[in-house]
């Protein structure tokens, strides 16, 4: 007995539920497509927030600053010291005193000194006493030689004894001209004695303050022997006058001229900075270690008044402005990546751009090409995932401007 296909398919129509196989294979699709999406939806990565500042313009400065924290400093400091030692006699300062140039600071005791001063004294004033007696007996025999000459032209005495006249008053003139020769060696006994006095005597070299005092009456005060480092007596600054020492990197030392500008920045006196001016570069390098060498600057101020009452000692920083560049296109130098690089939002990805620099510093840097006003960049670069091709979300809670 013959089948008639058509029939087969009519009455399997008329029938689905005789063939479950085509739905239940929908129904197998359709759930492993939405097992695939869940997994991808969980798997996917997540965007990473980022920073965006938006690119201006502005002043940009070259400059470079010194390695290691600089110094204030007297224009004059002096530490003093007795040439030779012995006990202090007179301290005639405090420490913090003001005091003129030539005043008395400290004596060492020094009676037998003095005393050989006066007695040098009262030599020459026993010289130039007799400088006036010899002087005096020379010009009345210096006259009565003249005198007799007259009186032996008349014929009124004899040759011999006008020769004895002129003879004695050449001898009285010759005591006269030693004896001016004892007072001028008086006079230096007076001047040996008062250097030798001055040894034990310190006195102020210039106007200004004492720093420091290293001893008491009474106590023994030594001199500083070549050699071996002794503190001094007294440490006399002059702060009428200050500059700031500050080490720079020998690498930038090529690039440092007297006369560039700098700004002056103290620790004692945090944020706010002082215009001054480069005053000496010097003229060697120094190695403090095999790894830092540095070539030390002095920096002036412009207006020392501006900064107030500073003391020397005080810890300061020294930037010497190499260039400056006024409104150009700028962007934060934490912002570049090596070689030249930033980085942008576009269409929810991170990308790079190549861009072109000019004058920078630490906190700007001048773009030339590669960027516009109004662009924004990414500056969370130290944010973990941001790189080239990363799904990124601005961070509303961001600080860029």
């Amino acid at each position: 007995m013959r089948v008639c296909p058509s029939r087969i398919l009519s009455t399997t129509m008329k029938n689905p539920s005789a063939n479950p196989w085509p739905r239940r294979v929908l129904i197998g699709v359709v759930i492993v497509a939405a097992l695939a999406a869940l997994v991808w939806w969980l798997g996917r990565p997540k965007p990473v927030k980022v920073v965006l500042t938006e690119v201006g313009r502005g002043t940009v400065e070259s400059t470079i600053s010194n390695t290691r924290a600089g110094t204030v400093e007297a224009c004059q400091r002096t530490k003093l010291s007795t040439i030779a030692g012995g006990r202090i006699e007179v301290l005639a300062v405090k420490e913090g005193d003001k005091v003129r140039k030539g005043q008395l600071l400290m004596q060492l005791w020094n009676d037998d000194q003095q005393a050989e001063q006066r007695l040098t004294q009262a030599a020459l004033e026993t010289a130039r006493k007799r400088v006036i007696e010899a002087c005096t007996v020379a010009e009345n025999a210096v006259r009565e030689a003249e005198r007799r000459r007259d009186l032996f032209r008349q014929g009124f005495i004899s040759e011999s004894a006008y020769d004895t006249a002129r003879v004695e008053a050449d001898a009285r003139s010759a005591a006269c001209t030693t004896a001016k020769t004892d007072v001028a060696q008086a006079q230096a006994r007076v001047e040996v004695a008062r250097v030798a006095r001055g040894r034990t005597v310190l006195i102020a070299p210039f106007d200004g303050t004492v720093a420091k005092i290293v001893g008491e009456v009474g106590e023994y005060s030594t001199p500083s022997p070549p050699g071996v480092a002794t503190p001094p007596a007294i440490d006399l600054i002059d702060d009428s006058c200050l500059y700031v020492e500050a080490p720079m990197d020998e690498v930038d030392a090529p690039k440092i001229r007297i006369g560039q500008p700098v700004r002056i920045t103290l620790d004692a006196l945090p944020k706010r900075s002082f215009p001054g001016k480069v005053k000496r570069v010097a003229p060697y390098v120094t190695a403090v270690e095999k790894q830092a060498r540095t070539v030390d600057i002095e920096a002036t101020f412009d207006d020392p008044a501006s900064a107030g009452r500073l003391l020397v000692g005080y810890s300061a920083d020294v930037e010497i402005i190499l260039d400056v560049r006024q409104d150009v296109l700028r962007v934060p130098t934490s912002a570049l990546l090596e070689g030249g690089r930033v980085l942008l939002l576009e269409q929810g990805k991170l990308a790079e751009r190549k861009v072109r620099s000019g004058v920078a510093n630490w906190e700007y840097t001048e773009i030339v090409d590669g960027l516009a006003a109004g662009d924004r960049i990414v500056t969370s670069l130290e944010r973990e995932g941001v790189k080239a091709g990363a799904v990124a979300v601005e961070d509303g809670t961001g600080t860029g401007k």
